[in-house]
This record gives C-alpha cells, structure tokens and sequence, in this order.
C-alpha cells in the first residue's frame, strides 16, 4: 500500500494549492465577515476542472479518483473551509446526477453544473427527520406526467441560491425503500424559500429551509426508480462523508502552521512559546492527530475508488475520526495563540468555527458511531 502521492496526484495538489492561495485565501476573511457567496471564485474553480471533480470525463468531468478529490478539498479548505465545503456539496450531487440520472436528464443538467454557471443542493434534511432520515415527509405524488411535491427542506446548503435541488422525497411507503430522488429547478412553480440563517460559521454559503407547496416536477426528472432515492442518498453520502472529512483536514492543517508561526514568534518569560515542553508535547499531538486522520480519510476514499466490501465502514470511520481530530487541532491552535487566537484579526477563530459543523453534518459523529457499531457488531 503507498502511502505517498503519486506525480499526478502531486500536480493535482499543487494546483489546488495554487488556486487556494491566490484565489481564496486572501479573500476568505471577508466572505465571512459580510457573508458573500464567492460565485466567480467558484466559477473560476469550476473552469479547472472542479465542479466536477469524480464525474466521468464522457459526462464532461474530471474523472478523477475518490482519493484525488479528497487531495484537493484540503487544500482548497486551508484558505476557505465553507467554501471548500460547499464546493464538496456541488461536487456529490454533479457525481449523482452522472451515475443515477438517464441520459437526457445527465444531458439537461451537468452540463451547467459543470461550469457552475447553475449551482447545485442536495436536500435530504427535514426539520423533523435530521439523524433519521429515512424517516422523511416530503411526498411526491404522480400525477399523469409529473409529481405533485409537498414539503420542506431544513438546512440547505445553497439553498434560495443553488439553481437545481436534489430532493429526496417519499414517492411509496413509510419505510426507505418508498424514498425517491427527484430533481427539481430553481424556478418550479410552488417552490420558496425560508430565510437565509444566520450561522456560527460557514458564512461564506447561504443556508435556507427550501418549501414545496404543490410543486409541479416532470416526472423525468427521477434519478433511477421510485424507491431508489435513500440508497442513492446513503451513496452519495459515503463520498460526501470522506470529502468533508478531507475538509476538515485543510482546516486543521491550516490552524497548525499558524500555531508553528506564532509559537516561534511569541515569547513569554524570556523565550518562545516553542522552547516550553508542555507547549511542544501539545503542538506534537496536534501535528500526529492531523496525521493520523489523513490516513484514515485516504484509506476511506481508497475504499471507494476500490468499491471495496467495508466502504461504508471506512467513511465512517474516517468522517468520525477526522472532524473529531480536526476541531480539536483547531481548539488547541485557538489555546496557543492565548487572547490573539480569539480575535478576528487571526484566521485561527474562523477556521474552529467553521470545522465545528462538520461533526454534525453528512451524519452526525453520533450516528457514524452508530454505522461502525452496527457494520462491526451485526455481521
């Protein structure tokens, strides 16, 4: 098993890392300060290729590999986790239109996803289904050539901005198996939108409930079958869970060397804050900790690139393990830089705050303990 990078992946890496610094990094500060959705950013991260990071290059992606992908968002999410993180959120919803959707619908859609002229959420979330999911209440009820869609939608990332939603919604039965996918524009009628939420992070999306009242969507719209649309969901979530892990790893990596510059600058008591050993025991942890989710989140993206029997198991794992590790690295660089870390002028305080949410979405770490358990403990 390598455990070193490839040249193509290091190119990858490098051009992600290039594309951070110049094109986010100077301006993260201020999309989360004034909220902006960095639409142009975005575009112009979609003309390298990474709207579309793992869709199949006949589809008009990238066709890269799980493991490139995850390469990529952390370096893009060490200068802007939210937007990073978002990105990773457009990237799994192209990726399911690619391999659910028939070809007229791939045709319809992904071609302006793909330049993210359109934006894309992914709707499963209901302000009375969070952790139980399959336990939604959106219905979609055929009526001749189209669906009659009722609902709402909690916590959409772009939501009132993205121009496609992605909607899981029940089609038959009370259990998964009646849950389907839908794809519904922007501009359907009988669909609106909540107010945009105000967040502890990830200022740099909008955040808004998506409501359905009688929407009209063709029923070519379906991805797949009716009845598809949970395994579908807990697909794409396998992806989602390993890229916002990767997130959480730019995050983190970023708070790190931010701790390294300010220890070996600060002194206290006649020297650097990096010559007390308490001080070096804590960075050292932090530095192995970073490591060791790295591993975890590569094994779990080899998995599915391999569609290896334990994926979901591996993403489990690595979600839980690395969004755990991550906020804590953020939360001791915090600790290091003393009253400095809690002031905006540091970007330590926006990265802890935007990592925080990662342990709650794509499955909360509650309910990652709840897959291990159940994958290790019911075979």
């Amino acid at each position: 098993m390598p455990f070193d990078l490839n040249e193509e992946q290091r190119a990858f890496q490098d051009m992600a890392r290039q594309f951070a610094s110049e094109e986010m990094a100077p301006f993260a500060a201020g999309w989360d300060e004034d909220c902006v959705f960095p639409v142009e950013t975005l575009r112009k991260a979609a003309a390298l290729g990474l709207a579309g990071i793992y869709v199949r290059e006949s589809s008009g992606g990238s066709g890269l590999a799980r493991l490139d992908a995850a390469v990529i968002f952390e370096e893009l999410a060490a200068a802007c986790t939210s937007t990073a993180a978002y990105l990773s959120i457009h990237n799994m919803v192209a990726w399911m239109i690619d391999s659910f959707a028939g070809d007229a619908l791939r045709e319809q859609y992904l071609p302006k996803l793909l330049t993210m002229e359109h934006f894309a959420s992914y709707c499963l979330t209901e302000p009375g289904s969070g952790s139980d999911a399959a336990s939604l209440k959106t219905t979609a009820v055929r009526e001749g050539d189209s669906y009659r869609l009722n609902g709402s939608k909690a916590f959409i990332s772009g939501g009132g901005r993205s121009d496609v939603y992605l909607v899981m919604c029940r089609t038959g039965g009370p259990e998964a198996e009646g849950i389907s996918a839908l794809l519904v524009p922007k501009g359907t009628e009988g669909i609106s939108f909540g107010k945009q939420e105000k967040k502890l992070g990830w200022n740099s999306q909008p955040t808004a409930a998506v409501i359905f009242e009688d929407a009209r969507v063709p029923v070519t719209n379906l991805l797949g079958r009716e009845g598809e649309g949970f395994k579908f969901a807990m697909m794409g979530l396998d992806g989602g869970r390993v890229n916002i892990a990767a997130c959480s790893l730019g995050g983190a990596r970023a708070c790190l060397e931010a701790a390294r510059e300010h220890m070996t600058v600060r002194r206290q008591f006649g020297k650097s804050l990096s010559s007390f050993q308490a001080l070096q025991f804590r960075y050292a942890d932090m530095a192995t900790e970073l490591e060791a989710a790295r591993l975890m989140v590569w094994r779990a993206a080899t998995a599915l690139d391999r569609d290896a029997a334990d994926k979901t198991l591996a993403c489990a794992m690595a979600k839980r393990f690395a969004t755990d590790a991550a906020f804590q690295i953020c939360n001791d660089a915090l600790q290091l830089h003393g009253g400095y870390g809690y002031i905006r002028d540091y970007p330590v305080e926006r990265f802890l705050r935007d990592v925080r949410v990662h342990q709650i979405l794509e499955g909360t770490n509650e309910i990652m303990r709840v897959i291990i358990a159940r994958r290790l403990l019911d075979e």
